[in-house]
């Protein structure tokens, strides 16, 4: 198993994206903190908790690594994975919504990078830092300006840290997914011609799958990764390629 005797917290890990990270984790042998501010819908596996947490409030990072020591000795891994997708043009956006987006997608990955590598250096951890993006990072998107914004800026935030860490022996990557069949997508994949779009905006023809990105966080969290850092890891049916 790639990721035996690891500690994980996973945020977002009660659907979509980050239950399939946070379940492939435990299966390839690691202890995982899930976490999420909706309850996990199933039973839990071994070697797991759950704790709700908020990542866009700093104390409940803070919380959320102090479980994972308490409970498991220590921490390896982290995925800031928790996300909203609230949209809008740009021209008409409520504070509140661009405020949101902002809370969650961007202040709640720089509280996990920041609260994990904190105790990761003091222990002196060669950990993984996994940061969820988007290709919407690196295109736009109509409708979606705030959530295009904030995923360039985990990327901005992922290269930084990962120069910041790399002293310490911690990596900081993220991944980049195309569209996946997720909550957050099922408008479109509900909608005919709007999954029409997307399928033939994506050279493999069809939207990916949520364990398509729990692949590439195994990858990343594993030692098969230790010279790998700073990296942005597209996982899109070959969009940004075009």
């Amino acid at each position: 198993m790639r990721l035996q005797n690891k500690v994980a917290i996973v945020t977002g890990a009660s659907s979509g994206i980050g239950k399939a990270i946070a379940e492939m984790f435990v299966k390839e042998g690691a202890s995982v903190v899930f976490s999420d501010i909706n309850p996990y819908p199933e039973e839990l596996l071994p070697n797991t908790i759950f704790k709700k947490a908020d990542t866009s409030k700093n104390e409940e990072i803070k919380e959320l690594v102090d479980l994972a020591v308490s409970e498991f000795g220590k921490l390896d891994i982290i995925v800031n994975n928790a996300g909203i997708g609230l949209t809008g043009e740009i021209s008409s956006m409520d504070d509140d919504v661009w405020e949101k987006v902002l809370a969650v997608n961007l202040n709640g990955v720089f509280y996990g990078i920041r609260g994990a590598s904190a105790y990761m250096k003091e222990k002196n951890i060669k950990g993984s830092i996994i940061n969820m993006a988007s290709i919407l990072g690196q295109v736009g998107f109509k409708g979606a300006g705030a959530y295009c914004a904030t995923k360039g800026a985990v990327n901005q935030l992922t290269r930084t840290a990962s120069l910041e860490l790399a002293p310490y022996g911690i990596r900081v990557n993220s991944i980049a997914p195309g569209f996946i069949e997720t909550g957050m997508t099922k408008g479109i994949k509900d909608d005919k011609n709007a999954n029409a779009a997307i399928s033939a905006a994506t050279p493999l023809g069809h939207m990916g799958e949520p364990n398509d990105i729990a692949y590439a966080a195994v990858y990343l969290a594993s030692e098969e990764a230790k010279f790998v850092t700073g990296s942005v890891l597209y996982v899109d049916g070959g969009w940004t390629a075009q």
